[in-house]
């Protein structure tokens, strides 16, 4: 379904919100796909008002997240919720993050067939829990992937453990398994894995000043980490918004909203780290 420019449906059995470059949308041209919070906005509709990267020269495809909006559980919120409480890193941040990045390359191939998208290496965009689906497509699904733009991301699945240990005043119930899935969801930890990539990404990560101060520590080592490593540093930034909190957009944040100031400035430097780096060969 087409609303002016926006184009709705499913890719793979998952849906999406699809936004074409500015023009006929009939050339070809990048592909830039992104993962949607589980905070405000989250659904791939409501992603695509708050950051519609409408001055990237590319196809920019809002893909669904599971569990959220079409893809709901069963109980809604509430069974997220339940969730999250009985053991946020093996209940919550690796199932949501290995479905998203294990349907990743069917999607790619059918949203490959669908639009006018060239075969080149695609930016990649991802917000909280949505960056975890980024952070794991780049080290582990073998695409081509020039840029990169995460905003509050989550980079440890640790630090998701601790704030929910903080909001519920109970001790994550940490086991064997529970901790080897959180060594491979510390992305901090596997900076080399990104720095080893070729191409090796340019790699841009948005934190907001106000944001949860675990997340905020995450980026700074993610990009000093990747900083070390690259033979050219400046292709890693750490970007930092004053006055912004972990949402984008007004709760709860199901539904396209007009976009707010401070979603407007994170757009801005993700627009010119694109325009940058998503059309040029990347080097390590």
């Amino acid at each position: 379904m087409t609303t002016r420019s926006a184009i709705t449906g499913e890719a793979a059995g998952v849906p999406f919100t699809a936004l074409p470059p500015a023009g006929d949308g009939e050339e070809r041209a990048p592909l830039v796909v992104t993962w949607h919070m589980m905070d405000a906005p989250r659904t791939h509709g409501a992603f695509a008002a708050a950051l519609p990267l409408t001055g990237v020269r590319a196809w920019r495809v809002h893909l669904g997240l599971p569990w959220c909006g079409e893809r709901a559980l069963s109980g809604g919120e509430a069974a997220v919720t339940e969730r999250i409480r009985r053991d946020a890193v093996l209940d919550y941040v690796d199932p949501v993050t290995r479905q998203g990045a294990d349907e990743f390359p069917a999607v790619l191939a059918a949203l490959r067939e669908r639009f006018p998208v060239d075969d080149g290496p695609i930016g990649l965009v991802g917000g909280s829990l949505g960056g975890g689906v980024a952070l794991r497509v780049l080290t582990g699904a073998r695409v081509a992937v020039a840029a990169v733009a995460l905003v509050n991301p989550a980079i440890r699945a640790r630090s998701v453990a601790e704030l929910v240990e903080a909001a519920t005043g109970r001790p994550h119930p940490w086991t064997e398994r529970s901790r080897e899935v959180a060594d491979r969801l510390d992305f901090v930890a596997r900076a080399g894995d990104i720095a080893a990539l070729d191409p090796a990404p340019a790699l841009l990560v948005v934190s907001g000043e106000l944001d949860h101060p675990g997340l905020r520590r995450d980026a700074e080592e993610l990009t000093a980490a990747l900083r070390e490593r690259y033979a050219e540093p400046g292709r890693v930034r750490l970007a930092s918004i004053p006055g912004l909190d972990h949402p984008l957009a007004e709760q709860p944040g199901d539904e396209p909203a007009p976009q707010l100031p401070l979603a407007e400035r994170v757009e801005e430097v993700m627009t010119e780290w694109f325009t940058r780096h998503l059309s040029g060969r990347s080097r390590r």
